[in-house]
């Protein structure tokens, strides 16, 4: 086994703590070259395709990347931001403010972003966190619920740089937060802002990402912790049964994924009488591809298209108030134990929090 070099190691250097926040990537560009890499990268993981490795190498590389690039790279352009991808530029503004609310807070620390496929690589913001004196690192996955394809997938990476590395920080793992009670009420503030500008619809549907129904039956929490989230966030709102359903997007591949589908479910309210629609995706924690051309056009385009009158989407937490300070809430309580207040005081971070704060009101 051989390691990577290690800068000189310095005696009676303080401790200093960072929290990694981890998204699961976007491509480079909206091309298809960028495309064919990212899913190169993204669908080589074990983790997200249980297919045996020979057998799916030769679907991937001889059909998938041939035709998939092209088509998502146009999905991709229609969604894309002059800084960049929506997920990419939510994920960093999130970072930097998180850094600020828990500076506000007395924690002096360091908060960094990194991508489980594409840049920043979590191998590099590790790297570089190490190069900076860090010496313990809260390992802060994007994903509320909790599944083997995304939140131990962001665990095997980091495990991997592990391999490479002599002198390893400390490390913590957050697993899952989709019954936290600041999740929750951000969720329902979102949906109450929402309500407030454009009514009440007949139906709140919250759409979840899919998985394929096996990992269910195989020992997957996801599907239950979704279904979770979708019961706290109604009770909330105070919704009836009638009033609220959780659904599932982004299927893939011939095999059965969890159900209900989002789309054909619009398709089918819609013909059958329902008029008002509001979705919300509460189990991404940054709008990206899959909730602003997937959900917030496609289905849109397909539930009027079936008689349905209003579709109204309800973007992610993305850098809200509520949704920031559920984080900071999140990380802090994760951080306990961990020297994290002997520097400068919460003025510094309140000015840097301010800052962000400012960069974004300009986008």
């Amino acid at each position: 086994m051989s390691y990577q070099a290690e800068a000189p190691y310095s005696h009676g250097s303080p401790a200093r703590s960072a929290v990694l926040l981890c998204n699961l990537g976007t491509p480079e560009a909206p091309t298809a070259p960028a495309l064919r890499r990212y899913l190169a990268q993204f669908l080589s993981d074990p983790r997200v395709v249980e297919i045996p490795k020979l057998v799916w190498q030769l679907i991937l590389h001889g059909i998938i990347l041939r035709v998939r690039p092209a088509k998502s790279a146009a999905k991709y352009a229609s969604v894309w931001l002059p800084e960049g991808s929506p997920l990419q530029v939510w994920t960093g503004k999130q970072a930097k403010l998180l850094q600020g609310y828990l500076g506000e807070r007395g924690h002096h620390l360091i908060v960094r972003h990194a991508m489980r496929y594409g840049q920043p690589a979590i191998a590099e913001q590790l790297n570089a966190l190490r190069a900076e004196g860090v010496t313990r690192v809260l390992v802060l996955p994007a994903y509320p619920q909790y599944s083997g394809a995304t939140t131990a997938s962001v665990v095997d990476d980091v495990a991997r740089w592990a391999l490479k590395t002599r002198h390893l920080p400390e490390l913590r793992f957050i697993n899952r937060y989709h019954d936290d009670p600041g999740y929750i009420a951000a969720l329902a503030e979102s949906v109450r802002a929402h309500w407030a500008h454009n009514g009440q619809p007949e139906l709140l549907m919250m759409s979840f990402h899919g998985m394929p129904e096996r990992t269910l039956h195989l020992g997957d929490p996801y599907h239950c912790e979704c279904l979770k989230t979708g019961r706290l966030l109604a009770e909330a709102l105070g919704l009836r049964r009638e009033q609220w359903l959780v659904t599932f997007q982004s299927r893939f591949g011939k095999a059965k994924w969890l159900e209900p589908y989002t789309e054909p479910t619009l398709r089918a309210r819609a013909k059958a009488g329902l008029r008002k629609v509001d979705l919300i995706c509460p189990g991404f924690a940054a709008d990206c591809l899959e909730t602003l051309e997937e959900i917030a056009q496609e289905a849109r385009e397909a539930f009027l298209h079936e008689g349905g009158q209003e579709f109204g989407y309800i973007p992610c937490l993305n850098d809200s108030p509520a949704g920031m300070r559920m984080l900071a809430d999140l990380a802090e309580r994760h951080l306990q134990g961990w020297p994290t207040r002997e520097l400068p005081d919460a003025a510094q971070a309140g000015a840097q929090r301010q800052a962000a704060l400012a960069a974004g009101a300009t986008r």
